[in-house]
């Protein structure tokens, strides 16, 4: 039985049932953050057509296509139909805080949106869906962050199950919660995949900084993503949660995730009359 499935994952992994591809994709995405960390490939890595580079760009966007295609499989329509608008939203505000030159993303509003409004499974594939197109579109080195941007849609997902998004000081505590992990799975991309070249401004200047002090390209790019991501993740949820708040209560009920989880304060979850 297991060569059987081995076979299958190895001939097409595309035809695995949905749960199937998640945990494949999130094997592939395992095994290559753990090559990455040690191999610990030099700063210097030739470029994007370096072995570090290939084993990032070929692992992690392999792994989230898993990942997308097995989540997107069980989403409902309703959910199917916020995702493009929430990826627009991340690559509008990623982009402008990008030329603006800070040490932040905001990148991942609509991500949280999601992930709030419809579950882990679902902020996992507008993430990482957000990553791909930008990746193929606009600036090829997204594709490995991809992995990134599918876990803060995850963990935004599993503690808005959890409650922690019905009152403002815990949904910032998420925040802080997402950007460190964010910013421990960043880390190896940004230090041996893009040489401190794959950021902002804003954040090629503190990596830098931490450099100076004698630290190591990934202790400084870890240094970096624990500083400046949950303060980045915080801001990203109090933005997404005002979106939240200008949104009709009956377009949010719609959302079985909020209603059968009460992810949202009480008074969110009953409809407006009219």
């Amino acid at each position: 039985m297991a060569d059987q499935v081995t076979g299958r994952i190895l001939l097409n992994p595309w035809r695995l049932s949905p749960r199937w591809r998640i945990g494949v994709g999130a094997v592939i995405v395992a095994i290559t953050y753990g090559g990455l960390i040690s191999a610990k490939p030099d700063s210097v890595h030739g470029g994007v057509g370096g072995p570090a580079a290939l084993l990032a760009l070929c692992g992690y966007t392999l792994g989230a296509m898993l990942i997308v295609s097995g989540a997107v499989a069980g989403l409902p329509t309703t959910t199917v139909a916020l995702l493009p608008v929430a990826i627009t939203i991340n690559i509008v505000m990623g982009k402008i805080v990008y030329f603006s030159g800070l040490p932040l993303q905001l990148d991942s509003i609509g991500t949280v949106l999601v992930g709030v409004l419809a579950g882990p499974a679902a902020g996992a594939a507008t993430g990482a869906l957000a990553s791909i197109v930008v990746g193929m579109t606009i600036t090829p080195g997204a594709l490995p962050y991809a992995v990134t941007a599918a876990l803060i849609g995850f963990i935004a997902g599993t503690l808005a199950r959890a409650g922690w998004f019905r009152r403002l000081p815990t949904a910032l505590l998420a925040g802080g919660v997402i950007g460190v992990a964010a910013g421990i799975v960043s880390a190896p991309i940004t230090a041996f995949v893009f040489g401190n070249a794959g950021g902002t401004v804003g954040q090629s200047a503190v990596i830098a900084t931490f450099q100076a002090y004698g630290n190591s390209m990934l202790k400084a790019a870890s240094l970096q993503g624990l500083v400046a991501d949950p303060l980045d993740k915080a801001l990203t949820v109090a933005l997404a949660l005002t979106l939240l708040a200008g949104l009709p209560s009956g377009y949010v009920h719609r959302f079985p995730f909020v209603q059968q989880h009460r992810v949202l304060a009480v008074h969110r979850l009953m409809p407006r009359r009219t």
